[in-house]
């Protein structure tokens, strides 16, 4: 097998497995594929969007080194964009909460990030936290000359999302559905995007946990499943670029998780769980013969210190 020779390992970003779940899908299915981004360095899809929110602020002179960069995060943009600012030189200043978990803030810590925690009731996820976590950034703001890469709204995360979506269909030509759980709407519009132009006809289904089905019903509510379901409609998101949203029980997800590691060897987080919890019943609706694609958004090491894997 040629072995990947990168000159930095920025370059060791992106070109992740795309793999086929043989045991927890039952028989007579669809085939669900699951592209595995906890290979990307730092066990996360959010690598690609980090590098493509610096890069393209680097070309436009938006940016210097040794410039200060801020962003509000559930945990894995934060730990994404300390890594690359590590890397290209410049101060990261963030803003995340105890809502998420204690892995990423100390990795987003390592990677040398000034770091501000949020408290939050009872450690859930509520729409009023991102909320209070977006208003300490705009008080930063205020107060010092920084680069706010607004990862909610920035359409540079499309481009290395995009690429993710590229590498899909390098891999599949047919592809029936496409589902994944949304919670900037960066990686799921960017990769949706791309399979809609290769195939008009494959389905793009956006999940989240169902007691905040803000995209099925409107609904806001807490929840425990990290980097999806904000409580908003994403901005990158507007266009309604998708057929269909669906909710699932939160239970549903983290015990996926944890059946995924034990049956597939897939040893991957709560969003995780989520998506193939619902490829596998469009799997079912869907038959022999046809083909659902989703994503492992990051790595299972990142919640051993909570309760997800007890």
């Amino acid at each position: 097998m040629q072995q990947l020779l990168c000159q930095n390992v920025l370059q060791a970003i992106g070109n992740t497995p795309l793999v086929k779940l043989n045991k927890i899908v039952p028989a007579n299915c669809a085939d669900v594929y699951v592209k595995l981004e906890y290979f990307n360095p730092t066990g996360s899809y959010k690598d690609r969007m980090a590098l493509s929110i610096i890069e393209e602020a680097e070309v436009r002179g938006d940016i210097h080194p040794g410039d200060t960069i801020v962003e509000f995060t559930g945990g894995s943009t934060g730990t994404s964009l300390a890594f690359i600012c590590a890397i290209k030189g410049y101060r990261f200043k963030v803003v995340s909460s105890n809502a998420f978990a204690k892995e990423k803030l100390k990795t987003i810590r390592l990677f040398g990030a000034q770091l501000e925690v949020v408290h939050a009731e009872e450690g859930k996820i509520t729409p009023g936290l991102f909320v209070e976590m977006e208003e300490r950034v705009a008080k930063i703001m205020s107060s010092e000359n920084a680069y706010w890469t607004r990862q909610f709204t920035n359409t540079d995360v499309l481009i290395g999302y995009r690429k993710l979506g590229n590498e899909i269909i390098s891999s599949l030509d047919s592809i029936d559905v496409f589902c994944a759980a949304v919670g900037t709407g960066g990686m799921f519009t960017g990769v949706s995007s791309v399979l809609k132009n290769h195939n008009v006809n494959t389905r793009i289904i956006a999940l989240e946990p169902s007691s905040s089905a803000t995209l099925s019903t409107g609904a806001k509510g807490s929840h425990r499943i990290e980097g999806v379901a904000s409580g908003r409609i994403p901005p990158l998101l507007a266009n309604k670029n998708y057929d269909e949203a669906k909710a699932y029980e939160e239970s549903d997800a983290r015990n996926m998780a944890k059946q995924l590691a034990a049956t597939e060897g897939i040893f991957a987080g709560t969003s995780t769980g989520l998506n193939v919890f619902a490829a596998i019943q469009m799997a079912k609706e869907l038959g022999i013969g046809k083909t659902v694609v989703t994503i492992a958004c990051d790595s299972g090491m990142k919640y051993l210190a909570g309760d997800l894997f007890d």
